[in-house]
């Protein structure tokens, strides 16, 4: 058996709650491994609806092992408050089931608030964020002097990292005319909140290797998407993390051995949230009618998303960049009516003709889509469960999808519901 990391190839919110509940119902071990509460899945299982940001999916379902690896930020008042609210739905949650790497970077009040600090100050050329202290948190990681969620075991210990900490934030926070942090507020807050995340800590790399060697199914469950990844998106307009499949590794402290199949959940058009280059972006009745038709909308932030045509460009370069071995196609029905249907297969910069984003940031804005235009299908496609119930023009657009990014779609999903999906390879067989 096989494990499967799942990855986003636009710039998140393809819609990989659904396909992550549909592969976490069969997957023995469920691992969340970057990123932190700002991005989200929706999962519907049995008529209920759980909206979960840092806990991995397979908390919902029993007898599954779910783990927050090392790659996650963790901010530990969310995390006990999602916890709560899920266990009042009913869900058993416990250290035999959640397990938490005891190496994770803990995101404080002050990463928020230099966050939101920063947006501000930027004003115009913000870059975005949710202001929920992400980016500042991993900052601190790679700065060394980030507070680790085991440091809640040890007061002492805890209070000499405070003071490491609060010596670059409460400068900064000085420079951009903010109060500073309360060194004995915060230890205050924390050691209040210490009981309730700490029993769920754990050395998870010790538990991974030997459930891959068991042949345990572990299903690794990315968030964000490949265009926001710190090294290969589109910067500085990405998230503070890298969210392509070589992560899952570094992220939970497995080798890259047991990373058998890569799956990038892949939306049938584009969309992304908050600033930054958009090539295919439509700002006309089409790319509103995108939005109101694919319900557009952040499952944690609720902010509206950018719609535009599908960027074979894009979803391409991260297939490579991401080792994607296939791709869950999702939301083709919101392409329903449309008399035409246009894909991007290559850029305009300057007069000359590109088949990739170059990183550049000024060249990013100057592209221009080259389009091919196709015709589209009246007939519904939504809730089709075999290739048979798709109109011909329909299975056109998805044959020429897989021929211009170089992958195969191995996972067709025509709905939010998860039996509404047309299956050609499962990612799990190996």
């Amino acid at each position: 058996m096989a494990n499967v990391v799942v990855v986003g190839s636009q710039w998140g919110d393809e819609g990989k709650g659904k396909i992550v509940d549909w592969l976490s119902e069969r997957a023995d071990v469920v691992v969340r491994f970057q990123g932190g509460h700002n991005a989200g899945h929706t999962l519907v299982v049995d008529g209920v609806t759980y909206k979960l940001s840092l806990l991995p999916s397979g908390v919902v379902r029993p007898d599954k092992i779910s783990i927050i690896g090392n790659g996650v930020v963790i901010d530990p008042w969310a995390l006990s408050e999602e916890i709560a609210r899920v266990k009042a739905q009913g869900v058993k949650i416990t250290p035999e089931n959640l397990r938490i790497a005891e190496n994770a970077t803990l995101i404080l009040p002050p990463h928020g608030r230099l966050d939101r600090a920063r947006e501000a100050a930027q004003g115009a050329k913000a870059i975005g964020t949710t202001g929920r202290g992400i980016g500042p948190a991993y900052e601190d990681k790679v700065g060394r002097r980030a507070i680790r969620i085991c440091d809640l075991s040890d007061p002492d210990l805890l209070s000499e990292r405070l003071d490491v900490l609060l010596v670059h934030h409460n400068a900064l926070l000085r420079g951009l005319g903010e109060s500073e942090i309360d060194k004995d507020e915060l230890l205050e807050q924390l050691l209040a909140v210490a009981p309730k995340v700490l029993p769920y800590v754990d050395q998870v790399w010790r538990l991974l290797e030997p459930a891959h060697r068991k042949g345990n199914r572990v299903l690794f469950e990315g968030a964000q998407g490949a265009l926001l990844d710190v090294d290969h998106g589109t910067y500085p307009y990405v998230t503070s993390s890298n969210t392509v499949a070589g992560q899952a590794a570094a992220g939970s402290g497995i080798g890259p051995h047991a990373l058998d199949r890569v799956l990038g959940i892949t939306k049938a058009y584009t969309t992304r949230v908050g600033s930054g280059p958009f090539p295919t972006e439509l700002e006309d009745e089409i790319g509103q009618r995108l939005g109101e038709r694919g319900r557009e909308f952040g499952t944690v932030t609720g902010r509206r998303r950018r719609c535009g045509w599908f960027d074979a460009v894009l979803v391409r370069q991260a297939i490579q960049t991401g080792g994607i071995d296939g791709i869950a196609l999702t939301k083709l029905d919101v392409l329903d009516g449309l008399s035409e249907i246009k894909i991007c297969v290559a850029y305009d910069i300057d007069g000359k003709r590109y088949d990739y984003l170059p990183a550049s940031p000024a060249l990013q804005a100057r592209a221009q889509p080259i389009y091919e235009t196709f015709e589209g299908w009246s007939e519904s496609t939504y809730g089709a469960r075999s290739w048979v119930e798709l109109p011909a023009t329909a299975v056109k657009y998805v044959r020429h999808i897989e021929e211009l990014v170089g992958a195969p779609v191995t996972l067709l999903s025509t709905s939010p519901e998860r039996e509404d999906t047309i299956l050609m390879a499962d990612p799990f067989a190996g």
